[in-house]
């Protein structure tokens, strides 16, 4: 009886330190995907809080937390739902959040029901925490152009705002174009548009469509993303069609100190700089942003990811996060896509 009791009390340590054990791994890691789905993840980082959010096509859902690896478990609300009709009120993409001046801006692309009218508008809150107050319609964030866009983003250089965004040269479907202007205010493009990049190389041309609805293929640079590391300014973009495998990210470079609106500032990365891994089961990764560790000492990308080939645009891409380090020539080293499920430490200072 003794021996028997011995043993059982044994077995019951064991299976308790065992438990504990996965409980400590499952509180220092966690595994990608961060949400079972969403496309176009942006985060931004405010007084302790990390704001995020992604397209629904539907409405504007902010997620706020203290830990983005536990994005499943943090609170969300839903702070904009477009109106019932008018030029922004359906196919709500890929809203960033920011803070400026001040207040919070909300960035989004919409129209009316038809891709051609794709357009960029803007929100404003003065609230210090964006998921409360009152949002605010600022109207259409247009150039002097006025042509189809989306993916809109804002950055500082100089202590003078920019907005960059995926655009059409023209009025028709066929080739989309990253393009820069600067920013009068948050919600007021100053002076003309800037081309500054266009797919030439074959790995931004995937992008043959199947369908009546739209042109038999189109050449996309969409999704761009600024970052500043010593002396660059490094804007990364996704390129080729969301609907392939082949969607990736590329790379623009600028010297912190050129005049951003001159085309000879910009050099392009001849070769993609993350892209699918079908080993690893990622296929299209792409439409990413950045954040940083909650102490400050890790860089993280975050970006969206199908699991299986052909998969496409829709609602099987889920928001993943892994870090990343610097080259010696202030460019990023993203590294290859990390598969899903498999534990990664959390950022660092995380709680």
């Amino acid at each position: 009886m003794l021996q028997h009791l011995a043993l059982s009390i044994g077995l019951l340590t064991s299976t308790l330190g065992h438990a504990q054990q996965q409980s400590t791994a499952a509180a220092t890691t966690f595994t990608n995907p961060l949400l079972p789905s969403g496309a176009d993840p942006w985060s931004i980082y405010h007084d302790g809080y990390y704001y995020y959010t992604h397209t629904t096509g539907a409405n504007i859902t902010l997620w706020k937390t203290t830990s983005l690896s536990q994005l499943r478990t943090a609170e969300h609300r839903v702070v904009w739902t477009p109106p019932a009709t008018g030029p922004n009120s359906q196919h709500i993409w890929a809203p960033e959040l920011h803070w400026l001046n001040g207040k919070w801006y909300l960035y989004y692309a919409a129209d009316g029901g038809k891709n051609e009218d794709h357009r960029l508008w803007v929100l404003e809150n003065s609230s210090p925490n964006p998921l409360q107050g009152t949002w605010v319609d600022k109207g259409q964030l247009r150039d002097a152009s006025n042509k189809w866009a989306i993916d809109g983003s804002v950055f500082e250089n100089k202590g003078q705002l920019y907005f960059v965004w995926s655009g059409w040269e023209g009025d028709a479907n066929g080739r989309q174009d990253i393009y820069l202007a600067r920013l009068k205010n948050p919600w007021t493009i100053a002076g003309e548009r800037l081309k500054v990049s266009t797919p030439v190389y074959a790995w931004e041309r995937n992008g043959d469509l199947h369908d009546a609805v739209n042109p038999p293929h189109v050449d996309v640079n969409e999704g761009p993303q600024v970052l500043r590391h010593g002396n660059k300014i490094v804007l990364i973009y996704s390129a080729s069609g969301c609907w392939t495998d082949f969607y990736a990210l590329g790379m623009l470079t600028a010297p912190v100190d050129s005049d951003l609106l001159l085309p000879g500032s910009w050099t392009k990365s001849a070769r993609p700089v993350f892209q699918q891994d079908p080993a690893a089961g990622v296929y299209a990764p792409g439409h990413n942003s950045f954040f940083s560790s909650p102490d400050g000492t890790q860089d993280w990308l975050l970006y969206h990811a199908n699991d299986a080939p052909d998969q496409g645009c829709g609602r099987f891409r889920s928001p993943r996060a892994q870090p990343f380090t610097w080259n010696n020539d202030d460019t990023p080293n993203f590294g290859r896509p990390i598969a899903p499920g498999v534990a990664l430490p959390r950022p660092s200072g995380e709680k």
